[in-house]
């Protein structure tokens, strides 16, 4: 790709992920058994051919700092290419990042030393396929000041996005946070639809560059791309909309917000389905992440009876060991260890989490290197579970860590 930076936003806390996010940044928690949040963007970044890219942390970033550092240092220095995490440096003010914008106008003199065509916003806490080299054909094929990259939602479901209201030659003619009432702007690529904003944003850069210096100076802004800049730039930019061409080869568009402990749940039991909505395995777009060094899972044990080293309709990642236990529709995250007589069930069990013998654990997360001891019970009443400190949501998935 000719001339683009890639600026990959992965600052924010992720409260409603916690207690996941206690010790780790949000785009670092991890999702299908070996991957980062993040990887997904990131392997978007590669496979669309974007060779430079910041990544803006600063929320609990050093395990984000060390998965990027340890397994995406993949580009050639010589040639200009990179993945680079940067921290907030208070180098335009002495505030940490107040915003999606902020965070961008923060380093900007990072961007004017690039001094790239065209600048593509990123959020690093989505689950998707895209191919952003299309998303940027489209900006220059209609002379775009700025593209907003959509998705086609049901009309019920736009109190949840930011909603562009879109002309016939797909310029954006308005744009709304989250409509509270109920008849927002249909989509011009499907009138029974609304084009829901992604996150994702395309800036001729010297566009970018000054509508963020104006924000900056306003007090009245919550420096927001979706909630500030954006709504200014349509009255006085050309804005174009971009439909979304999802690249997960299946017949809905997969696109996923993993930003509470329910979604990020459904988001990650549904890879272990015969057919999941979302597919980790096509060579055609591959997944990277950070490799780690461990042997292969193991399955001990087989005998009658309960004692038995299986795992049925899961996901098991190197390092794991299945002693004489029992996995049905779970993700086990590297170096996972299940001793006799376990039973687990839709659970997702993260990194090197030991389940002790004769335990039983049902629609729960175990958080990373929780050690359950022998005969431990989680996610068959939600009463004693909150009663253990476990988290539980409205759903009714438990949570085990061991974060404060």
């Amino acid at each position: 790709m000719q001339n683009t930076l890639g600026i990959l936003l992965a600052g924010g806390a992720g409260e409603r992920l916690a207690p996941l996010t206690r010790k780790t940044a949000k785009p670092a928690v991890p999702f299908g058994g070996i991957y980062r949040i993040i990887d997904f963007t990131l392997s978007n970044c590669v496979n669309s051919n974007i060779r430079r890219v910041f990544v803006l942390a600063q929320y609990k970033a050093l395990d984000l700092i060390r998965h990027i550092r340890a397994g995406w240092t993949i580009f050639s220095p010589e040639l200009g290419e990179f993945i680079e995490v940067i921290t907030p440096m208070k180098r335009v003010h002495d505030d940490w990042y107040l915003g999606t914008a902020d965070a961008v106008y923060q380093n900007i003199e990072s961007i004017e030393a690039e001094a790239p065509e065209l600048t593509l916003i990123l959020a690093g806490d989505h689950i998707y396929k895209m191919d952003y080299q299309e998303m940027t054909d489209w900006h220059r094929q209609n002379h775009a000041d700025v593209t907003i990259a959509t998705i086609q939602v049901s009309p019920s479901e736009a109190s949840r996005f930011g909603v562009a209201e879109i002309a016939p030659d797909y310029r954006v003619i308005g744009f709304e946070e989250k409509p509270q009432h109920g008849n927002p702007a249909r989509s011009v690529f499907n009138p029974e639809m609304v084009s829901a904003s992604m996150g994702i944003y395309v800036f001729r850069t010297p566009v970018l560059l000054d509508a963020l210096r104006e924000d900056a100076e306003r007090s009245d802004s919550s420096h927001d791309f979706g909630k500030d800049v954006l709504p200014r730039l349509v009255k006085t930019a050309r804005v174009i909309a971009y439909d979304f061409r999802d690249l997960n080869g299946k017949t809905a568009r997969y696109w996923r917000d993993v930003g509470t402990i329910d979604a990020y749940y459904e988001a990650n039991l549904d890879l272990v389905a015969v057919t999941p909505e979302f597919n980790l395995y096509s060579p055609n777009w591959p997944l990277r992440t950070t490799l780690v060094q461990a042997p292969p899972a193991k399955f001990v044990f087989a005998q009658e009876g309960r004692r038995m080293g299986v795992a049925i309709d899961s996901i098991v990642s190197p390092g794991c060991i299945i002693s004489g236990g029992r996995v049905v529709r779970s993700l086990l995250s590297p170096g996972v260890r299940i001793n006799s007589y376990c039973e687990v069930e839709s659970s997702i069990l993260l990194h090197n989490v030991e389940v002790g013998r004769y335990s039983r654990i049902r629609r729960a997360i175990i958080d990373q290197g929780v050690k359950l001891p022998e005969a431990s019970e989680v996610g068959l009443n939600p009463d004693e579970d909150r009663a253990r400190g476990y988290t539980v949501t409205e759903s009714g998935i438990t949570v085990v860590s061991n974060s404060p």
